[in-house]
């Protein structure tokens, strides 16, 4: 019975800091009263336009959290162009696959409308190879990437590239699931306006 003492202190205390309110603001997503309700667009339903413009500014302000009070947020497209930033490549090579060429275009497309935004092609190699040769290597990537945009459409000026070699993997592991995360080109908006 007296090892169930301080797990009994502890449950208390927790259940005590949880009681308080203190300085925390009620929000209006979490507190309703009455029955719980689902958002109709979840349902498949349509969506009244209350609600339609609360979901824009919940969007905006999810997608864009570092970005300024009126600054535009980057446009959602049928491919998803938030979540299109990396090109992956195989070993020893530079070649573009055909796969990446739709997320390729919208980024283009992207570019082409917004001309104050800038992108930046970080070209990435696994630790495999000499630095040299993936310095190298993280370069030609971003130059494919790069030319692939401006003949999709984007401005040259609007896209300039950088080779980090092995310098940042987005893996650490030394096998092949690893470096294959890591042999890649990351198209990284600077600039999202």
């Amino acid at each position: 019975m007296r090892a169930s003492l301080p797990a009994t202190l502890l449950l208390s205390a927790l259940l005590a800091a949880c009681s308080t309110k203190g300085d925390i603001p009620p929000s209006k997503h979490i507190s309703q009263s009455g029955p719980l309700r689902v958002h109709p667009g979840l349902l498949g339903k349509p969506v009244p336009a209350e609600l339609q413009a609360e979901s824009a500014v919940a969007a905006t302000s999810a997608a864009a959290p570092g970005a300024a009070a009126g600054e535009a947020a980057i446009k959602m497209d049928p491919i998803g162009l938030r979540t299109q930033r990396s090109v992956y490549f195989d070993l020893n090579s530079a070649d573009l696959k055909a796969d990446y060429d739709p997320a390729l275009r919208a980024h283009a497309r992207y570019l082409a409308e917004h001309p104050k935004a800038r992108v930046r092609i970080e070209g990435n190699a696994d630790e495999r190879g000499s630095a040299d040769h993936n310095l190298r290597l993280g370069l030609k990537r971003a130059e494919n990437v790069r030319s692939t945009l401006v003949a999709h459409g984007a401005p040259e000026k609007q896209v300039r590239i950088k080779s980090l070699g092995e310098g940042k993997p987005k893996l650490t592991g030394h096998d092949e699931s690893s470096w294959s995360e890591n042999r890649r080109a990351d198209v990284v908006y600077e600039v999202e306006n």
